[in-house]
């Protein structure tokens, strides 16, 4: 009888099984998009954590989870119809937990650097922890991409959106203000990840909220992204010096290994003996955008050959962070099982400058009370030449 019991419950799981991949077939033939929940993990006070998963009409596939309010993988086709995932993430909720190099997590309050961990604002210093050697990284030590998002889906929009919403509440991290910070996922059909971001505070603070997404193009974790090609719309960078905090001189990148105006492999020049690049080991560096601030704008482009995979990126932001994964060592590993190495993916964040609350010639980064702070980003998914 026992027997009879397991062999009906064996068919009942094939069954649903068979059902499931159906409707799955059906709705990429049919040409839907679709979203579903799951749970994730949970936080050490219990506090659960799911992951959600969107379909598009053409079948490509992104998954976001509310810790961090990170991008988990990114799946789209390369040029002979493949699906494969293009950003770095890990299996399991644990190992966001474990290591924190912000894969795919929105960043903040200040995404980037800010020097020995100190600004002043309306006459007021404010000290900030230093977690990369004597300087702020990313928030400090417990920035947005290591809290819980609360987290909504957004039904009068045409395409499949996330908004999550944080609170950081006065005097995290040593920054001031109650500062309330949405970030809307949405993933069109025509394979573009856009985010928007909204913000406000209660007293004037500083911000510059980024999402740290590492991409790999080619889909295959075990090659670096030298061989990808590299096009910035950017005439400028910001000049570093020791520990990759800006001087305040803006550089043109003209006659430098800088120099994206035109695209290049990004291997091509990363070694030269060159002293920004050998002060960030690689490209870690600001590019100062063309165009205007607040202007949805065409920030540049990359592009892997041999899949045929390019992603334009598009921003509102007055710069963008190119970083060539020069700190990546194989300790952590991904979704694949293989631990991330050197210059094994490249980091985009579209941002405002780093330490620009030191530096008056910057852009500035201060919200006050009654302002709202908008910004977007669209990465586009598509095929090159």
């Amino acid at each position: 009888m026992k027997f009879l019991q397991k062999i009906c419950y064996l068919i009942k799981v094939v069954i649903s099984l068979l059902c499931t991949i159906f409707f799955l077939q059906t709705c990429h033939q049919n040409g839907e998009s679709r979203m579903y929940k799951e749970l994730f993990g949970k936080m050490d006070d219990g506090r659960e954590v799911f992951i959600f998963t969107i379909t598009n009409k053409s079948g490509s596939e992104i998954k976001l989870t509310n810790y961090g309010a990170t991008v988990v993988s990114l799946k789209v086709p390369d040029r002979t119809g493949k699906m494969e995932n293009v950003v770095l993430g890990y299996p399991k909720l644990e190992d966001y937990v474990r290591w924190r190099h912000f894969l795919g997590a929105i960043v903040g309050r200040y995404g980037n650097r800010i020097a020995n961990g100190k600004f002043s604002l309306n006459g007021v210093e404010y000290s900030l922890p230093t977690n990369d050697g004597n300087n702020m990284l990313h928030g400090g030590n417990m920035g947005f991409d290591r809290v819980l998002w609360d987290v909504e889906k957004l039904a009068d929009t045409e395409n499949p959106a996330l908004k999550f919403t944080y609170l950081s509440k006065d005097g995290e991290e040593g920054f001031p203000g109650n500062l309330k910070v949405i970030t809307i996922y949405t993933f069109t059909d025509k394979n573009e990840l856009r985010i928007d971001y909204e913000l406000t505070t209660d007293k004037p603070t500083v911000i510059n909220v980024t999402n740290h997404a590492y991409f790999n193009l080619s889909g295959d974790v075990k090659s670096d992204i030298l061989g990808h090609e590299l096009m910035l719309n950017a005439d400028y960078f910001t000049l570093v010096g020791e520990g990759l905090i800006p001087t305040g001189e803006i550089t043109a990148v003209a006659g430098t290994p800088l120099d994206f105006t035109k695209p290049h492999r990004i291997g091509a020049r990363i070694d030269d003996d060159y002293e920004q690049l050998i002060l960030g080991k690689g490209y870690d560096h600001n590019w100062v955008l063309n165009g205007n601030e607040g202007d949805l704008k065409h920030a540049g482009f990359v592009y892997e050959p041999v899949s045929g995979r390019k992603m334009d990126i598009y921003t509102t932001e007055p710069a963008i962070q190119f970083y060539s994964g020069n700190f990546m060592d194989g300790s952590d590993i991904g979704h694949e099982g293989f631990g991330y190495k050197y210059r094994h993916a490249l980091c985009l964040e579209t941002q405002h400058y780093p330490d620009s609350p030191n530096h008056e010639n910057f852009p500035s980064t201060v919200l006050n009370p009654g302002e709202v702070y908008k910004s977007t980003t669209v990465y586009t998914f598509s095929l090159g030449k």
